[in-house]
């Protein structure tokens, strides 16, 4: 979407970002009537904060079961706001959205599955823990009942990355990348096929390629492209 990102307000005169407060309404009287000022630019990337304090307390009160649709409805929320692309700018895949992803299928993998093990119970904590700060759980601390619903989750917020490059790279043309991003796509669709269930190291890569991508097209790292083409070619 390309939207007009300097708003003037038509009763007061006043200018704001509408890249930084996503609303149309004048931040200083309150008016609808406003009008944009500047060229149209690619954003899609709403300004949003996950604060996941109200669940960790409803968490530690009683049953996950009991807390899990209101965790998974903000969860769904912050998600739908994010993009990544604020004003013709490409931003990059964060650990928020990750590990915010991640929670998402995991609680509805374990709220299904009824009793947890300890150690799937201490993965969940550890992602509701962190999860609005960006701090994602280690490798090496996924249960092997838990590894399906990771990979899942790392392919989709791959995909949504992906097809989000893709949009900007209509503005910012790079047939090298587009190249790349068909391998990255053919692999999300055989993790799908597979249900999420690869080695979770399989995931990582992919998400390690992801991030040498947006790398290479936010800084010019080229050395960082040909570094996505080496993980991906060690998973085709």
């Amino acid at each position: 979407m390309k939207v007009r990102g300097r708003r003037e307000c038509r009763d007061c005169g006043h200018q704001w970002s509408y890249y930084e407060t996503g609303a149309v309404d004048c931040p200083a009287c309150g008016s609808l009537r406003s009008v944009g000022v500047d060229d149209r630019t690619r954003h899609t990337d709403t300004p949003t904060s996950l604060d996941l304090s109200p669940h960790r307390r409803a968490v530690d009160a009683g049953p996950l079961a009991d807390a899990a649709d209101d965790l998974k409805r903000d969860l769904r929320r912050y998600r739908t706001k994010r993009g990544f692309i604020r004003g013709g700018e490409l931003l990059p895949l964060d650990e928020t959205y990750l590990a915010a992803t991640e929670l998402l299928y995991a609680v509805d993998v374990l709220v299904r599955a009824g009793e947890r093990t300890d150690d799937e119970e201490l993965y969940l904590l550890s992602l509701l823990r962190g999860a609005d700060i960006g701090d994602r759980p280690d490798v090496a601390t996924v249960p092997a009942s838990m590894r399906a619903a990771r990979g899942l989750a790392l392919t989709e917020a791959v995909d949504e990355y992906r097809r989000e490059v893709l949009s900007w790279l209509d503005d910012n043309p790079d047939p090298d990348v587009r190249r790349v991003l068909g391998t990255v796509s053919e692999l999300v669709k055989r993790t799908r096929a597979l249900g999420g269930d690869v080695p979770l190291g399989e995931s990582e890569t992919l998400l390690a390629a992801t991030h040498d991508v947006s790398r290479a097209l936010r800084m010019g790292d080229e050395a960082a492209l040909v570094t996505a083409r080496e993980r991906l070619a060690r998973l085709s």
